[in-house]
């Protein structure tokens, strides 16, 4: 594929995905908190500081890989990372592949760096990247960790899509030996299970992003890309966040699971920190507030939703992230069901 391919594959990606909204029917509808009617703290009391394995984080946001690779890209890429800096955010950029390629492209990533010196951010790079080559994405934002995203659905419905990957467990394996940041294996948008969970632990990943259906759709995204648009059958392909989350449960002592898809809001944060995750990402939020309102408006966005997560953490007397995960839960029928037949426990 040409250079020039290349860069307009980008910008149909972040179009369609700006254009695109949340699934109307969501697992994190069918939680429910037990209300606790006097709590025992303020909201000034809420703290949330979490700290990870190999850093800490001011707040469990952060902006989740999406741009980069065009010159339009390279413009969003500067306004989050300003955002991200003033908020005290992480940011993950997207697939770095381009400027591996095409040193023309590398601005496009390292403005992220240049807007943000002091911040966490996270390079990104495919799971069948040749290794010395996700040693380079490091370099090129001296990047606190590594995120490798596996995406094969998104492949398969993509005309111009990879084919092959029997390879990509050893590649990974291969990768968090040579790489001297953290590894985080991010899913694209269509869940992880506790077999993937188990894998990914078994050759020494400590970081997965579970990134759940029911957010950014890149299957929808690239069947529109299809000269005859004829794999819109798989739209509901994979689990979701929720999901997700349940499947990682025996293994949040021993990895850090990240979680991203479909968090349309501060309770849906929330939610996802009660079931586990250390921190939550969001993607098409930010990149439709900062290119539609720009980067005031998203920073007051930004400061309003963490103020809502403080609030309900109040009224879940939760001073902390790790408090909430002691937080009472109710499971709807269709969330019970999947806990039931995958067997998982979720009281260990």
């Amino acid at each position: 594929m040409s250079d020039l391919k290349r860069e307009q594959r980008k910008n149909e990606h972040v179009e369609i995905a700006m254009a695109q909204t949340d699934a109307s029917i969501s697992d994190f509808d069918e939680i429910r908190f037990v209300h606790d009617s006097i709590p025992s703290i303020d909201v000034s009391d809420v703290n949330l500081e979490h700290s990870l394995k190999d850093f800490t984080l001011s707040q469990p946001l952060y902006i989740n890989a999406m741009t980069g690779g065009s010159e339009w890209t390279k413009q969003i890429n500067e306004k989050l990372a300003i955002v991200a800096r003033e908020s005290g955010m992480a940011m993950a950029v997207g697939s770095t592949h381009a400027a591996l390629r095409n040193s023309n492209m590398a601005s496009s990533f390292t403005i992220v760096r240049e807007a943000n010196p002091e911040g966490i951010i996270f390079s990104n790079v495919g799971a069948d990247v040749p290794v010395d080559k996700a040693v380079q994405s490091v370099q090129l934002l001296d990047a606190q960790a590594l995120q490798v995203h596996v995406n094969a659905p998104q492949e398969l419905v993509m005309p111009e899509g990879n084919r092959t990957f029997s390879t990509w467990m050893d590649n990974l394996a291969q990768i968090v030996k040579r790489i001297d940041v953290p590894v985080i294996v991010k899913e694209v948008g269509f869940g992880m299970s506790k077999e993937t969970i188990k894998n990914l632990n078994e050759i020494g990943i400590r970081y997965v992003d579970v990134s759940g259906r029911g957010g950014t759709n890149f299957v929808d995204i690239e069947n529109e890309r299809r000269a005859y648009k004829d794999m819109d059958y798989l739209s509901m392909w994979g689990q979701t966040t929720v999901e997700s989350l349940l499947e990682s449960t025996a293994y949040q002592k021993d990895m850090n699971i990240l979680a991203s898809g479909g968090v349309r809001s501060p309770l849906d944060a929330v939610k996802c920190l009660a079931l586990g995750a250390s921190a939550v990402g969001m993607s098409r939020p930010f990149l439709n507030q900062v290119e539609n309102y720009g980067i005031t408006e998203t920073l007051n966005y930004t400061e309003q939703f963490t103020e809502h997560m403080r609030k309900i953490m109040t009224m879940l007397n939760a001073p902390t992230i790790n408090d909430l995960k002691r937080a009472k839960l109710i499971f709807g029928p269709r969330l019970q069901s999947w806990i039931e037949q995958r067997n998982i426990d979720i009281y260990n």
